[in-house]
């Protein structure tokens, strides 16, 4: 089934542990969104757990559903079609919000449009007043994706390189819980890092010693650990801190200039739940001024995952909407590369 609604989409995400639902109109812009954290559910366990996710999901969808609605003063009725996240994330939560989308667009009449997660944060800078043109370099950094991508339009992808071990999030959170911060433990350790002393640990930027755009994290942990002394006390944690994220930013930083220069584009897109970080920010910022670059971030609260990316990814995607009693598209791995240009 292929449609191309211009009334609005109201989109779920439910890939891990945000509960999320958007509206997005191609005319009016974002008119609503609102989200469910779980952080609190999750923290006595120092982890998300997958079942918990999925019942926690169950509960919030629809009633976020309705204040979306409320929020951008909509009847069902007026919708053009429903977007949810189809992956890549947990399955279980991942159907959840399928199969609300489903009920949802089965009951209305509406077209279901499956979106790939990381296009939606990928896409996400489309969602601020100044959006990047394409073409542009692409840095996608979360919890489990680190990725370089050539973005020629949307679905047009190349993948440049990526972390052949750990993502650099979930470097992140591990370095936070060798240092006994709770979770989530990325965050927190971006704000012990404010308070460390500059230069006092001096970490290797892995793989940038060699050609490629490839990334490697895992060993940053272990540097970490073998600097840190049995009785660290929370200076020395905050300068171990400090040292992880200057070496962790610059990294990300020359594997960018190279992708730009192999590419020979002009614009820089950050994106992810990591493109949070003060300090990455700050230090692109210094890249893109020293090369007369234009640089792209979506807001902090749509790094990281929210439905107002989902709503306008399902937007772009509107044309191929399918039917909601066809067979509901889950994955919980789904390499972007796969994707191809909407069919308008």
């Amino acid at each position: 089934m292929s449609t191309f609604s211009v009334a609005p989409i109201l989109a779920l995400e439910t890939s891990c542990d945000e509960t999320a639902c958007a509206i997005y109109d191609g005319v009016r812009g974002l008119l609503a969104h609102s989200l469910h954290s779980q952080v609190k559910l999750h923290a006595e366990y120092g982890g998300v757990v997958p079942e918990l996710a999925s019942r926690d999901h169950v509960r919030r969808v629809l009633p976020l559903a309705r204040a979306a609605l409320a929020e951008a003063g909509l009847k069902p009725t007026e919708l053009g079609g429903i977007a949810y996240t189809a992956g890549p994330g947990l399955i279980g939560a991942l159907m959840v919000g399928g199969a609300a989308a489903a009920g949802l667009a089965e009951a209305l009449g509406l077209p279901l449009i499956p979106v790939h997660h990381m296009e939606g944060h990928l896409l996400a800078p489309m969602l601020e007043p100044d959006p990047p043109a394409f073409p542009f370099v692409a840095l996608l950094v979360s919890g489990g994706h680190t990725l370089l991508v050539d973005v020629q339009g949307v679905g047009r992808y190349r993948l440049l390189g990526e972390s052949l071990d750990d993502a650099v999030g979930e470097a992140f959170d591990k370095t936070a819980k060798l240092l006994g911060l709770p979770y989530p433990g990325g965050p927190e350790l971006a704000r012990l890092a404010e308070g460390g002393v500059p230069g006092r640990f001096k970490f290797p930027r892995p793989m940038t010693d060699r050609p490629g755009l490839d990334f490697s994290f895992s060993g940053l942990k272990t540097a970490v650990l073998t600097a840190l002394p049995k009785d660290a006390d929370a200076q020395t944690k905050a300068d171990l801190a400090r040292g992880f994220e200057e070496a962790v930013t610059e990294t990300l930083a020359i594997k960018c200039a190279r992708a730009l220069d192999e590419t020979g584009h002009r614009r820089l897109v950050i994106a992810g739940g990591v493109g949070a970080n003060r300090r990455l920010r700050a230090r692109l910022q210094e890249l893109a001024q020293r090369r007369g670059l234009g640089l792209y971030f979506p807001r902090p609260a749509f790094c990281t995952d929210n439905a107002a990316m989902i709503a306008y990814a399902g937007w772009a995607r509107r044309a191929d909407g399918r039917a909601a009693h066809d067979p509901l598209l889950t994955r919980a791995r789904w390499p972007l590369t796969e994707l191809s240009p909407p069919v308008l």
